[in-house]
Order: C-alpha cells, then sequence, then structure tokens
C-alpha cells in the first residue's frame, strides 16, 4: 500500500466522489478511512471515531464479523466466481433463497431475485411489476407513484421514482410516468400539518387523489420506504403504510416495499414492513444483507405475483433482466453467513433498545440548542436525523458552512456523522453499546455548539 503521504497527496486527484461536487472534494479532500474495529474506523492520521453511520447504512454488525470474513476467503477458495443465468446456478444461492424464504415468510414473500445491490434492486423490481401486469393481460399498467423525499438508488428508473430533486434535476428528463405524493413529512409538508396521525390522513388522501387523477388501470406500483431514510429520517405515523397497503391492493395496484436500509432489523423489527404490520407483494434489499462486506441484494417477491409468473404458459413471463454478478457465489456465502449472524446476535432488539436511548439524546439535544436544533426525528430503531436550522421560527435550513463545522466538529469529539442537505442523520451499527450511545451525543452536542459559534 502507498504510504500516507502519498495518499494524501493525491486524494480526490484522479477520482470523483458519488454525491460529492469534483471541485468540492478537491478543496476539502474527504477523510481517508484505513481501518475499523467493531463500530469503530480509524482514519489515516491515526483518529479512532464511533461510526455513527454505520458505513452507509449498511454495516449493521460493526467491523469484526468474522463469521462473514472467513465465509468470503472460504469462497473464493472454492469458487470465485460462476454466473446464474439460465442453465447455471451454484449451491450457495440455492441454500441462501431457502433461508430467505424463511425469515422473510411472515412479510409473505417466497421467491429471491439476486442482485448487486440496492440500485439494480429497484430496477428489477419497477421492471417485474409491469411485466407482471403484462402476463395478465393489463399491459397498460406502466405507471408508478412514490414518496416525495424518498430514496430509491440512482439507476433511471430509481432515480424516476425519487423524490428528491437533488438525484433529478441535473440528469432529467427521466422515465416518464412517474408521480409523487407528499410525505408523512410533519415538519415540512404542503398541507401545514403537524399532528403525525392527520397528516398521514391527508398524504392517503392525496394518494387516493392521484390514483383517480392518472386513472388505477394505467398504475403499476407504488414504490416506499416503510421509514424514508436518505431523504432525511421521515418516520410516518403508524397508520400510514397499512393505509397505503389496502389503497394499492383495492386499486390492484402492487405495493413495492423498499427495505434497502429498513430490512434485517435496523427499525427494531425484521423489517420495516412487518413493523407496521403489512404484507408487500415485493421488497427491495441490499445493504445489511451481507453487512456491507460485499455488493449484494435480493428482491424478494410475494406469493401471489410469483404464480402469476410460474403459471404462465405464454412465455410473456421470461425475466429479461439481471446483472453480471446476480447471485454471486462470494456474496451468497456472505449473505447466508451474516444471516446466520444476524439471527443469532437478535439486532432487531438492541436496534429497539439503543435506538430509544439515541432518540431521546437528541431530544435533550434539542433543549439544550434550541438555536440550531429545528426538528428531531426517531423512534423506529436506529433511524434518527436532527434537522439544523438557521432560524428555528422562520425554519430557514442551516448553511453549509455552518453544518460544516458541526460536521468537523462531532468528528474532532470522536464520532463520524452523515451530514445531507441541513440534515444530520444517523444510522450506527445495530451492536452498538450504551456508553456508545451515550458518546454519540455527547460529541453532537460539541458539534452544535460549534455550529453556532462565530
Amino acid at each position: 500500500m502507498k504510504d500516507a503521504n502519498f495518499l494524501k497527496e493525491n486524494n480526490a486527484r484522479h477520482l470523483w466522489h458519488p454525491m460529492a461536487h469534483p471541485a468540492d472534494s478537491l478543496a476539502n479532500p474527504p477523510d481517508i478511512i484505513v481501518d475499523g474495529e467493531g463500530v469503530r474506523i480509524r482514519d489515516i492520521d491515526g483518529n479512532t471515531v464511533i461510526d455513527a453511520v454505520g458505513g452507509l447504512w449498511n454495516v449493521n454488525l460493526g467491523y469484526s464479523c468474522d463469521p462473514i470474513k472467513q465465509a468470503i476467503t472460504a469462497q473464493l477458495d472454492r469458487l470465485p466466481y460462476y454466473s446464474i443465468f439460465r442453465g447455471t446456478t451454484n449451491d450457495l444461492v440455492i441454500e441462501l433463497s431457502w433461508m430467505l424464504r424463511e425469515f422473510f415468510a411472515p412479510d409473505g414473500l417466497s421467491r429471491a431475485f439476486f442482485t448487486s445491490g440496492g440500485s439494480d434492486g429497484v430496477e428489477i423490481a419497477l421492471r417485474l411489476a409491469r411485466q407482471y401486469h403484462k402476463i395478465r393481460g393489463e399491459a397498460g399498467r406502466v405507471k408508478f407513484l412514490s414518496l416525495k423525499k424518498g430514496y430509491h438508488g440512482t439507476h433511471t428508473l430509481g432515480a424516476s421514482v425519487n423524490g428528491n430533486a437533488n438525484f433529478r434535476t441535473q440528469y432529467e428528463p427521466l422515465m416518464p410516468g412517474c408521480y409523487h405524493i407528499p410525505a408523512p413529512y410533519t415538519y415540512r409538508n404542503p398541507f401545514g400539518e403537524s399532528d403525525p396521525a392527520r397528516l398521514a390522513q391527508l398524504c392517503l388522501a392525496a394518494l387516493e387523489d392521484e390514483i383517480a387523477f392518472q386513472d388505477p388501470a394505467t398504475i403499476a406500483a407504488m414504490i416506499m420506504e416503510p421509514v424514508l431514510g436518505a431523504g432525511g429520517v421521515i418516520p410516518p405515523h403508524e397508520s400510514f403504510m397499512p393505509g397505503v397497503r389496502e389503497i394499492c391492493a383495492r386499486h390492484g395496484i402492487l405495493l413495492i416495499a423498499d427495505e434497502v436500509i429498513t430490512g434485517y432489523g435496523r427499525t427494531g423489527a425484521w423489517t420495516g414492513a412487518r413493523r407496521f404490520g403489512v404484507q408487500p407483494d415485493m421488497a427491495v434489499t441490499a445493504k445489511a444483507i451481507t453487512n456491507g462486506y460485499f455488493p449484494f441484494g435480493a428482491v424478494m417477491i410475494g406469493d401471489a405475483v410469483a404464480e402469476v409468473f410460474e403459471a404462465d404458459t405464454t412465455g410473456r413471463a421470461a425475466i429479461g433482466s439481471g446483472y453480471t454478478y446476480s447471485g454471486h457465489p462470494v456474496g451468497a456465502a456472505a449473505a447466508i453467513a451474516c444471516l446466520r449472524e444476524t439471527l443469532r446476535l437478535g439486532v432487531k432488539d438492541n436496534a429497539a433498545d439503543r435506538g430509544a436511548q439515541l432518540y431521546a439524546g437528541l431530544q435533550g439535544l434539542k433543549a439544550a440548542h434550541p438555536g440550531i436544533v429545528g426538528d428531531v426525528r426517531g423512534g423506529y430503531g436506529l433511524m434518527c436525523a436532527l434537522e439544523l436550522v438557521a432560524d428555528p421560527d422562520s425554519k430557514a435550513p442551516i448553511d453549509k458552512r455552518a453544518i460544516a463545522r458541526v460536521h468537523r466538529a462531532t468528528y474532532e469529539a470522536g464520532v463520524m456523522v452523515r451530514v445531507s442537505g441541513p440534515n444530520v442523520i444517523l444510522s450506527p451499527p445495530l451492536v452498538l453499546t450504551e456508553a456508545d450511545v451515550a458518546a454519540i451525543v455527547a460529541a453532537l452536542d460539541i458539534g452544535l455548539a460549534a455550529g453556532v459559534a462565530a
């Protein structure tokens, strides 16, 4: 490996970082992370900090999960790659598909389509939704519904259903036929409604109105995150997702749960949909399926959808989509080991307990820093956020320089957090301790103080 001087000298000079302005990366070189252990990471200068980002929502079990590392190593020695396109498969994807059927049985999902990650999975799910209706003789069902503030990856189909302009504007025109419903975002919404239950009903009414306007017979699917993540952690009222499920079922519209973030325990339940008592028609999963140690994902498909594909005799159900690395044997090995360890540790319960502790700690920070913390969001496991403002009365967002100070001071106090627009997003590993949560809150206290400093 090149030495520290070389790495610092060449930082951001020869690569463009995702989700960043190339010029900003050059002017403000990224932190160079070189090591990870437990829930902590270490940078090239030897600073060790708690990773309150959890990699990117995906390192649920921390950086020292030996069963996954050993499974990857063993599989590389045995079969490092082979395709599962028609005619060939491998032993581990068969085993993994059985395990996932068992894991997702309470969600009514029994078939797996393997992908390289979440964006790939969204693409597959949306394609399969259109194909499902074509097989059934309803070829006019081609439109998609989704939530404003929702995030569904960056492929063209995913970007088209994304509800955040940051991922859309520079790439338009995107796919036609995608329509967006207001999110149940109590701090900012077009209804001026701050009561979560009433807001949920208003958003559901907007969904009904949009369906009627578009004509239900033209709509293939609604895709939604059970708890919106990258859009700033927007927790819905308990009634919202069940309401969406009922409306979609009544109109023959498939419901796709984007569980890329919420799957495998993060919400305090094994899936976000299960947390709300909902059975979707499909679910997109990735990220924590391998603890972030290997790019991998699985779209889970419900029985009713599967039966339509598997009973087809016309040929219309032939799947013309997939990826070179779909069902990668090393990824499957990682996922098997990860799923076993996830269940053995029962991490959903720790996510619920530590999430409640973190949420309470953040509410304490709002009381201590009322001039900068506009909103605190959480309540569903280890998904929390602070929305920072320049003025709490007008809700004017904090400027970039101030939130950059918050980020840097928090890091220097021993915690890595993620900044997205005016939001400080927290998605730490699900294995962190009470002491870790206390340290995160203490570091943010220092960071927020720096944010208001002149």
